[in-house]
Formats: structure tokens, sequence, C-alpha cells
């Protein structure tokens, strides 16, 4: 089935869908949420107690020392790092390129925000040298920078930074005064996740370092908003709303009405609990995306263009610079043309390397791997199920139609 992109692109107006699993509501979900259909009121400011054990409980399985007084939740990670951003105050610095929903959040408080290069093996983390230089010119030119948002499992890059990286950029970081975000949504689908070592900022700067994760990511459907932050480990008796950065964002959580829904909440504290069902089908769904982002690797390289091995997420990025001949002889000059063109041509969203930060000069673009499940509710079940999904006719034929559409561009 082929997909129309949305009308109104602007910079605020289009946010670039998150790249879908494609994945039913699985039925268990679905009871608790009708189970407590009856809610109606929504969870306290950053969450009930139950909803806070769970993420809790989640984050204490990955080695992260966690209690329920060091979670919030909100609906939605866009309404939780608002939150964030406004909680810590100061200028913010993003790794080049980042999540087109970052850069937003700044804008709309009205904060500066820098972007840092990443290094050449993995995005998601700017490069620690960069870094500091990029504070010291902030610095000379009257900023104050105070944030570093991060994801070490990036979007849109789709790869996974080493974690010598993520310790030095944070090291730098802190010995420079900034509070480190790390973005961690995409950490659960990694696509070889006993090959590939992830490490989370806040194993390396536990004072430093709040994390943030997306329960739709993988555990959750999308259409179910919502968000959990975990915050540095701090005395209770000692925190209030002026020094303690949790009681600040749900101030602000409180000010503008970013509530989880009270219906939502059981079925996302069940979700952080990964039972069988959830867990089982999370992993299934990281698999089966990881092979389709390979194979689609595989078909931009045979291309000429130029890609990162795709590592984690349902994503690939792909760089068509060195198609720029074709394409400018097709009318495609810039990332915001080539978003237009693909889209088109495609029948599927593929997103311009401008909505992630990088240059509108530069001809880099976001593919999503839903586009190869299939055009049908029975296609996306059957690829998602399959032990080769690759080899499925309507995925093979989705493939080829995907690599056809990049060879026109030679």
């Amino acid at each position: 089935m082929r997909q129309t992109a949305p009308e109104g692109r602007g910079p605020v107006r289009y946010g670039p869908p998150a790249p879908d699993s494609g994945l039913p509501v699985l039925p268990g979900l679905a009871g608790l949420l009708a189970a407590a259909a009856g809610r109606a009121t929504p969870e306290p400011p950053g969450g009930g107690p139950v909803l806070r054990e769970a993420a809790a409980g989640y984050w204490w399985r990955r080695g992260l020392r966690t209690h329920p007084e060091d979670v919030a939740a909100a609906p939605g990670a866009p309404a939780l790092l608002l939150a964030l951003i406004a909680a810590h105050g100061g200028d913010l610095l993003l790794p080049r390129p980042c999540p087109a929903w970052w850069t937003p959040q700044a804008r709309l408080l009205g904060r500066p925000a820098y972007h840092v290069p990443t290094p050449a093996e993995a995005g998601g983390v700017p490069d620690p040298y960069a870094l500091l230089e990029t504070v010291r010119r902030i610095r000379a030119e009257g900023g104050d920078p105070r944030v570093l948002l991060l994801s070490v499992a990036d979007d849109p890059t789709a790869t996974v930074a080493p974690p010598e990286l993520v310790r030095e950029a944070c090291e730098a970081a802190v010995a420079e005064g900034l509070h480190v975000i790390s973005d961690e949504t995409w950490r659960d689908t990694l696509h070889h996740p006993h090959d590939t070592m992830l490490l989370s900022p806040a194993e390396m700067c536990p004072d430093d370092v709040t994390v943030l994760t997306d329960l739709g990511g993988a555990l959750t459907p999308a259409a179910w908003p919502c968000a959990v932050a975990r915050f540095p480990p701090t005395d209770p008796s000692r925190a209030d709303r002026w020094t303690d950065p949790r009681a600040r964002v749900l101030d602000v959580l409180t000010a503008v009405g970013a509530l989880v829904p009270g219906p939502v909440a059981p079925a996302m504290a069940h979700a952080l609990d990964e039972p069988e069902d959830v867990a089982v089908r999370a992993r299934r769904a990281a698999t089966v995306h990881g092979l389709l982002a390979t194979a689609a690797y595989r078909a931009v390289l045979d291309a000429g263009a130029l890609a990162r091995p795709p590592q984690a997420g349902r994503h690939l990025y792909a760089d068509l610079g060195p198609l720029r001949a074709g394409l400018a002889a097709r009318g495609v000059t810039d990332s915001l043309e080539l978003e237009s063109h693909l889209t088109e041509r495609l029948g599927a969203p593929a997103t311009g390397g401008h909505r992630f930060g990088d240059e509108l000069g530069a001809l880099r673009v976001r593919f999503g791997t839903g586009m190869f499940l299939g055009g049908t509710e029975e296609e996306r079940a059957e690829t998602l199920g399959a032990p080769e999904p690759v080899e499925l006719p309507h995925v093979a034929r989705a493939l080829e139609e995907f690599g056809r559409a990049l060879e026109e561009l030679r």
C-alpha cells in the first residue's frame, strides 16, 4: 500500500514519523487498556507508583540502580524532553545528525541549540574534541552551554556508538559542567544484541546523566504515548524544586498538563515489566527489522551510495552524495528535494537529512524498513514471523523496487 507524504512541511508542523514496527497491538496490552477504560483521572505528574516502580525495575535489569523516586513519566518523549530542557536551562548541544524531534523542543523554549559533528564510526554521540571546541566557542561568544543531548543507539544513523567514544564524550561534557541527557529509546532494538556492546552514559557518569526512554521504541504501540526518565539518584530528604532536576521537571509537566492518561498506565507498567509476550516479540521484531535494514544497506551500496552499517532501530541513513550528478539531472540538488523525490518514487516516507540537522546541501536521507514488511496486515504478520523474511516474495519485490529506485539515480 503506497503512503503519501503529509502536507505542510514546516520545521515544526512536519514531524517525520518515527520508524514503525509494523506490529499489531498485543492482546495482553489491549486487555489491560480496556480493563482500565473506566479510569476518569490521569496519572499524577510524573506517573503513579506502579508505573514508576515498573520503570525502576526496567533500569535495574540493565544495570542501573534506580528507585521509583528517581523516575518521571510523561505522555511521550517530546513532552518529557521539553520539561528536561526547561528544568536545566542554558544552551543545548546536539550531535549532527540527531533525531528530528529534538531541535523543536529547544526552539519552542527559545533556547540556542548547537550541533556538534559526530565521528566517522558512529552517529548519536559528538566527537569529543569537536564538543570541547564548540563549548569554548559558545562561551567566548557569551553563550551558556549547560546540556548535551545524545543517543548511543541512534536515530537517524541506526548505529551504536562504541563504549570508548561514549566515555570520552561524556567525560568531556562533565568536565565542562554540562549535564548529559541520554535518549535510549532504541537500545532494545539492537539487531545483534549479543555482538553489540551498548554502554549507557549513566553507567559512566552516574551523577551527571539523565536517561530518557520512549516506550514506543520497542515495547508498546506508538499510538499510546508514554516515556520515562531516570534521574541521577538523590537523597529524597535533600530534594526540593530549587535544587532537584526531577522536582523541576514535575513542575513543568504539571504546568503544561503533560500527564499520562489513566487508562494507558497499567498497560505501560506491564510492558515495562517485560513479561515473556512483550520481550519475545520485541526481540523478534528487532531481528526482522535488522535483516531488512541490512538488505537495504546492501542495495544502497550496490547503487554507488554510502551508509554506515545499521546496528539498531528500524531505519537506515544513506548518503547519496556520490549520485549527485544523476540527481541533479532530475532536478534534485538538496535534501529537501531529495525527500520529495524519493517519497513520491517509493510511496513511503524518505526523510531528508535537513530534518536531522544535516546541511541542506548534503544529499542524505533516512529510510524506514517498514516499507519492506508488506502492504497488508497479513503480509506484515508473515514477515515478522518468518525465519528468513528477506526470502518472502512480497519482501523481495519491495527490496527489488527499492534498489531499482536507487539505481535510476546513477
